[in-house]
């Protein structure tokens, strides 16, 4: 469900009120949707104030922050050693991350589709709430990148997961495009978050929990205090976070260790920024190479840093149409030469979202990729394929 500012995105399209501000062009699957460039009652200007700064200007509060000289970031976790004053995060665009969050006349508001009004009252930087649209929660069989290899061929329960809203990345064969894209539901307290996976935990008796998304790192004021919260009720439950890694910058996972993660799971989508753009439908080569290098620099920390305290599994997203099997090999030996038993898994992509015409790479031929990646060295290598998990 789309998060529309109006409260119902078709039915503003149908009476002409829609004002352009981007959520359902994101989520549309069949790219039917086009954003308004000519609004007349967003582009007239208002008076708004920033901090108690006036701003006069039109659009939505990213636009007023802008003009007050707020940093807009696509990067959740800033250096701290860097004095960047004020700072917004803004990575998803469609409101299902909460990042964006500024209060607006004593009440939260999302900055990225909220439309300015006159004399609205923005206040930033402000003690963001742990708050994030999560969804999807329940028991697993097989786990993410992330899992252990040795407990996908369990046929219980492994490990309790919640997937969260929002998505930096605009995958046109998103997996799973309803929470990547869509942010309408109930925005979640990690706290409340935490009680919901650790019930559902006692309840299965299994000893993991498992958050994803969409892109689980976007929000890390959310999901550091989940981890805590979850690390303070259970000492010993295994804490497992899958991400695209675009945004896991060294600080970051440190945090994260810190609070409690105990896997990680890193999607490496690419080696070549071209083939990172065709998987991912970003636009911007320099944004694209940006979150390309953070996402391997990510795992080449968390070996160097972590190898003994931390579990990680990366994944290789596959089709022969969205990436080369000589790539695949370029991949495989930048990993081995970083560590030769981390655990990788070919994910077998199929047609979904706005790429229906992808065809699920058969079984055989995911065997041909997992065999590419063997004779580079390494030592586990799982295929998901039709048939199941094959490896190591």
């Amino acid at each position: 469900m789309v998060l529309c500012p109006l409260g119902s995105a078709w039915k503003s399209l149908e009476e002409g009120k829609c004002i352009g501000c981007g959520a359902c062009v994101i989520a549309c699957p069949e790219t039917a949707i086009i954003a308004i460039e000519d609004n007349l009652a967003l582009s007239s200007k208002k008076t708004v104030y920033v901090n108690g700064q006036l701003i006069k200007t039109s659009g939505f509060i990213k636009d007023a922050l802008s003009e007050a000289g707020v940093e807009i970031s696509k990067f959740p976790f800033k250096d701290p050693s860097k004095d960047i004053s004020p700072v917004i995060i803004m990575p998803c665009l469609s409101g299902g991350c909460w990042s964006c969050v500024v209060k607006v006349d004593g009440k939260y508001a999302l900055s990225c589709i909220t439309p300015l009004y006159e004399g609205m009252k923005i206040k930033l930087p402000i003690p963001m709430p742990p708050l994030r649209v999560v969804s999807g929660f329940g028991a697993h069989t097989v786990g993410g990148v992330g899992t252990p290899y040795q407990l996908k061929k369990s046929v219980e329960p492994i490990e309790i997961a919640c997937f969260t809203h929002g998505c930096n990345l605009h995958c046109p064969q998103c997996q799973n495009y309803g929470m990547a894209f869509a942010a309408g539901g109930h925005p979640m307290e990690a706290e409340e978050t935490a009680m919901i996976l650790l019930g559902l935990q006692r309840q299965h008796q299994v000893d993991r929990i498992a958050i994803s998304g969409g892109e689980s790192t976007l929000n890390p004021h959310w999901l550091l205090e989940l981890i805590k919260h979850i690390r303070k009720a259970d000492s010993d439950v295994h804490i497992h976070v899958d991400t695209n890694g675009t945004v896991l910058t060294a600080p970051y996972i440190d945090e994260l260790v810190k609070a409690g993660m105990t896997e990680l799971g890193v999607d490496l989508k690419g080696i070549h920024t071209d083939t990172f753009q065709e998987i991912t439908g970003l636009k911007d080569s320099k944004l694209a190479y940006q979150y390309l290098k953070t996402s391997w620099a990510a795992v080449e920390y968390a070996i160097g840093e972590y190898s003994d305290d931390l579990f990680l599994g990366i994944g290789i997203p596959y089709n022969k149409d969205l990436i080369s099997m000589e790539e695949v090999g370029e991949m495989g030996r930048r990993i081995v030469n970083l560590k030769e038993d981390v655990q990788v898994c070919i994910l077998d992509y199929r047609g979904e979202f706005r790429r229906k015409d992808l065809l699920l790479p058969s079984y055989s031929e995911m065997m041909k990729v997992k065999g590419t990646l063997n004779e580079t060295g390494l030592k586990i290598v799982i295929a998901q394929t039709p048939e199941g998990h094959i490896g190591p």
